[in-house]
């Protein structure tokens, strides 16, 4: 037996001299290298509130975000006859055109607005929706849509020409009778022409009105009428009666630029939809900064502290070096993340504040932005998956968007299948006409001209004499008409390009219904997901805030047991390394869950009724006076 003791007790000896001897080779081989800054960083300020002072702004109404037809009237009316002048005189100014948006000072752009305004997260969304220049130039798309569709009702406005003319000729005369002597032929021209012609938008049709008027006057001695003046009247048709007509077949053209600006109404809604939730991210992204930097200092101020109760120790004996070391370590560390915390925080407020643009004072930095808003991990959340499918469905822009497009696609194919037809127009007029002037004499053999003006009652006078208004009146009498009817007919041997039209339109309303299958299945998709990202972070968050608290709790106990000397700094700060990392595991769930919140009714299409926001695709059918007939 004590043989035995001999021989454990040796092994024992042999294990403590091998262990020391590779302990001071592993120490040879191991150095420390560099050394400790001279000019340390001066620690970060953790007096200063991570909340600014800010101040509360007043009750915000709903805004409407509907985009009506009449909001393209601020771009109209700028070119109406009492602007002609103005508008002409511009066209002949010798000034640089510069955008005032060009012309930045260097005081604009130091300028900025001290202080900082709280707001709700409904308030910042509302804010937004009046400032952000992105979405208004988004807003403006429907607006320049609406202008298509007036473009298009305007080729049935009605067109009126007027002309107006002198034309003047002197030649040499070829014959001594031709001018009574004279060696000029003189000839002198006056026409003033009317014309109204329009396109008929129920048969697709185009009918017009023409006034003519002539006046001519010459020294020849062989005008019958001189001066003569010929006003003629004429009304005409031209009505196709195959291809480009049939049942509303004139205003297709209306229709499809309707069905556009629709399409465009749409995709602002969408747009509008983005952005209300990127406005959400940007807000919980600085809620979860300041949760964040909350953490990290919170982690700092323990480590500080830690580093000052080390030392006390060290120096009076009770505690080696390597504690202090490693505290001090942790505490460095701890500063590193304080400063990440808190550039992130300044870039989550940057992003935030110029998204809602809150600029009252007109500033080149807008107002900084308090959230007023948290986190609410409690709220009880119950969502029907089948019913959150039926609003995607109703409600989501994007679909309505491809809704639009298959009944745009529809109304191209309707007009190719119309243009495959052959042409047969109908072409018809009639017109009147008149003559009057100044008559002289007919000469006959029988009746030889005695004096001027058929003195003596010889001779006789053509019965076209008087002015301008007897000739008038003669046009009203119906006695000299015309009339004609043309019936055309012509229609390609092959017809390829029509046919080909055709096929291509058939093909993109085929790929249109394609395209909305597989939108309407990514749709499910973003549905069920945000459902289940909504649940899975409702429960990490309850996870998360029990982890938190049973990390406070283990922390809290091995405080208590490092102060009786029976646990080390290692095991300290470990446990609170835990507990800063449950803390920040926490504040991220709970922001996530809000992001799921957001995500889910945007995936839904009802995040803007969430939000009370009002919007709703508007008609832009309109029927103008000269669209009607």
């Amino acid at each position: 037996m004590s043989r035995y003791k001999c021989v454990v007790f040796a092994m024992l000896t042999i294990s403590v001299l091998l262990l020391g001897t590779s302990i001071g080779f592993a120490q040879d081989q191991l150095k420390v290298t560099g050394s400790p800054p001279t000019t340390p960083l001066p620690p970060p300020d953790l007096t200063r509130p991570i909340q600014m002072q800010s101040v509360p702004v007043g009750p915000q109404t709903p805004p409407r975000a509907s985009v009506p037809p009449s909001a393209s009237n601020q771009f109209e009316h700028h070119d109406d006859l009492l602007n002609l002048p103005r508008i002409f005189a511009h066209q002949w100014s010798l000034t640089k055109e510069i955008a005032p948006d060009n012309v930045i000072s260097e005081r604009y752009m130091r300028s900025e607005t001290p202080g900082a305004r709280g707001l709700t997260l409904k308030e910042a969304i509302y804010i937004a929706m009046q400032n952000n220049s992105s979405l208004k130039a988004a807003e403006l798309d429907p607006v320049a849509s609406m202008e298509t569709v007036r473009e298009a009702n305007g080729s049935f406005d009605p067109n009126l020409t007027a002309q107006g003319d002198v034309e003047k000729t002197v030649v040499p005369v070829t014959s001594a009778l031709q001018t009574g002597g004279s060696a000029a032929y003189v000839q002198k021209f006056y026409d003033w022409n009317f014309g109204l012609n329009k396109v008929s938008s129920v048969t697709n049709g185009t009918w017009g009105v023409t006034f003519n008027n002539d006046r001519s006057l010459s020294n020849s001695s062989f005008s019958g009428v001189n001066p003569a003046y010929t006003p003629s009247l004429a009304l005409s048709l031209s009505q196709p009666l195959l291809q480009s007509f049939g049942w509303k077949f004139a205003t297709i053209n209306v229709q499809i630029a309707e069905s556009g600006q629709k399409q465009a109404q749409w995709t602002y809604g969408q747009a509008l939809q983005d952005f209300v939730q990127k406005i959400g991210g940007d807000y919980w992204n600085v809620v979860l900064a300041e949760e964040n930097l909350e953490v990290a200092r919170t982690a700092l101020t323990f480590n500080l502290d830690l580093v000052r109760q080390n030392g006390i120790s060290v120096k009076v004996g009770t505690l080696a070096p390597i504690n202090l070391q490693e505290a001090q370590s942790a505490t460095a560390t701890a500063e590193a993340n304080v400063y990440t915390a808190e550039a992130n925080l300044k870039n989550s407020r940057t992003q935030l504040r110029q998204d809602v643009m809150l600029n009252p004072y007109r500033t080149f930095l807008p107002e900084e932005i308090q959230p007023l808003t948290r986190p609410n991990p409690q709220e009880q959340i119950v969502v029907d998956e089948e019913r959150a499918l039926e609003l995607a469905v109703q409600y989501l822009p994007s679909l309505g968007n491809m809704r639009e497009a298959i009944r745009d696609s529809l109304l191209q194919v309707k007009y190719s299948e119309n243009q495959v037809l052959p042409q047969l127009n109908l072409g018809a007029q009639f017109g009147l006409t008149a003559a009057a002037g100044t008559t002289p004499c007919l000469v006959s053999k029988l009746n030889p001209v005695v004096g001027g003006n058929c003195a003596g009652g010889l001779g006789s006078k053509a019965p076209l004499g008087g002015i301008y208004g007897d000739a008038l009146n003669r046009l009203w009498g119906f006695s000299y008409y015309n009339y004609a009817a043309v019936l055309t007919f012509q229609m390609p041997l092959d017809d390829a390009v029509p046919r080909a039209a055709l096929a291509q339109a058939r093909i993109q309303y085929e790929q249109q219904r394609m395209l909305y299958r597989a939108a309407l299945s990514q749709a499910v998709v973003n549905v069920e997901s945000a459902i289940a990202n909504l649940y899975a972070d409702q429960k990490r968050a309850t996870a998360t805030a029990s982890a938190t608290y049973y990390a406070r709790q283990a922390l809290h106990d091995e405080q208590v047991m490092f102060r009786v000397g029976m646990a080390t700094t290692h095991d300290l700060l470990q446990y609170q390394e835990e507990e800063a990392s449950a803390e920040g595991n926490q504040v991220q769930a709970e922001v996530d869950l809000e992001n799921a919140k957001l995500a889910l009714a945007h995936s839904d299409g009802t995040i803007l009724q969430q939000f009370n926001i009002n919007w709703e695709v508007q008609n832009p059918h309109e029927v103008p006076w000269y669209a009607a007939f």
